[in-house]
C-alpha cells in the first residue's frame, strides 16, 4: 500500500468514525458559491479540522467542511470550501479531498469555480459548461510514484469531462431557461490575478475562462475512474478585458447575484445523474 493511499485510508477511517453516509455524487463549491450546501437535506457535517492530517481552507468565504446529505433525492457529499495550491499546500494536499470523496463512495465529481471570462461575448455573471481544460501551467498531481490503488501510471485524458453529464447539464439549463455558455478552462497557480499579456496568451491557446483551481482535481478524479463535469461561474472579466482592477470582493459580490440560477441548475442536474 502506497503512502498516499495510506493517507487517504487514514482520513477515511477518521470520517467513518463520525458518519457512515455513502455519497454517489461529490460536489466541490467554488468561491462565493458555498451557500448551495445549505439548500440540501443535510444528514451530517464534518469540519476539515476534525479529520486527522487533513488540509484546512484559508480563503475568506470558504467554510472548510464536508456536508453530507440528499440533493433532490441524490446522496451527495459537498466540499464547502476547497483547498488551493496557492495557499502553500503541496499538490498531494490539494487533491486529497477528491481522493477521499472517491473512497467514501462517490463515483461522479461535479466541479464548480469562480473564473475570469475571456470568451467572446462573456459577461460577469455568466455560467460556462467546462468542455475541456488546459493544465500546462500547473504541477500535475500525478507526478511521483504511481499508486495502483488509485489508477494506472499513464491515464488517458481524451474525455476528461463526461459527454453524457454535459448533455444532462445542457438539457437542464434549457428547462430552467438559464443561459449556459461553453468553453475551455485554464488553471494558473495564483494567488495573483493574471496580467493582460497572460490573458492574451490564454486566448491564443484556446481558453475561454481562467482560474486557480479545478484542473488538478479533474486530473485526479479522472485517474481514479470518476465521471467528471464542471461549471465555471464567470465572476469577472479577466485582466485586459475588464475595465476595472480585479478583487476577491468582486468575485463574492457577483456570486451572490448569480446564486439562485446557479443553485437551481446544479440541483436539477444532480437529480438526473
Amino acid at each position: 500500500m502506497g503512502k498516499k493511499y495510506e493517507r487517504v485510508k487514514s482520513c477515511l477511517d477518521c470520517v467513518r468514525k463520525k458518519t457512515d453516509f455513502v455519497p454517489r455524487v461529490a460536489l466541490v463549491l467554488g468561491s462565493g458559491l458555498g451557500d448551495l450546501a445549505e439548500q440540501i437535506e443535510v444528514v451530517d457535517t464534518l469540519d476539515y479540522a476534525e479529520i486527522d492530517g487533513f488540509p484546512q481552507s484559508t480563503v475568506a468565504g470558504h467554510k472548510g467542511r464536508f456536508v453530507f446529505g440528499y440533493m433532490e433525492g441524490t446522496p451527495v457529499v459537498i466540499m464547502q470550501g476547497r483547498v488551493h495550491f496557492y495557499e502553500g499546500y503541496e499538490m498531494e494536499d490539494v487533491v486529497l479531498p477528491v481522493r477521499l470523496m472517491r473512497a467514501l463512495g462517490a463515483n461522479t465529481l461535479f466541479l464548480t469555480n469562480a473564473a475570469g471570462g475571456m470568451g467572446d461575448g462573456f459577461q460577469c455573471g455568466d455560467l460556462m459548461l467546462i468542455t475541456d481544460h488546459i493544465s500546462s501551467f500547473i504541477r500535475n498531481p500525478l507526478i511521483g510514484e504511481n499508486e495502483e490503488e488509485f489508477g494506472v501510471r499513464f491515464p488517458d485524458m481524451s474525455e476528461i469531462y463526461d459527454k453524457d453529464l454535459q448533455q444532462i447539464i445542457r438539457q437542464c439549463s434549457k428547462e430552467l431557461s438559464v443561459t449556459l455558455k461553453e468553453g475551455v478552462y485554464l488553471q494558473f497557480t495564483g494567488p495573483s490575478y493574471e496580467s493582460p499579456a497572460e490573458i492574451r496568451m490564454c486566448k491564443a491557446l484556446g481558453a475561454s475562462a481562467v482560474g486557480m483551481s479545478t484542473v488538478v482535481e479533474a486530473i485526479t478524479a479522472n485517474h481514479m475512474g470518476m465521471k467528471i463535469c464542471g461549471i465555471s461561474f464567470i465572476s469577472n472579466l479577466a485582466a485586459g478585458i475588464s475595465e476595472t482592477p480585479l478583487s476577491h470582493e468582486e468575485v463574492k459580490a457577483a456570486a451572490d447575484a448569480v446564486a439562485p440560477k446557479f443553485q437551481a441548475l446544479v440541483k436539477l442536474a444532480i437529480s438526473r445523474m
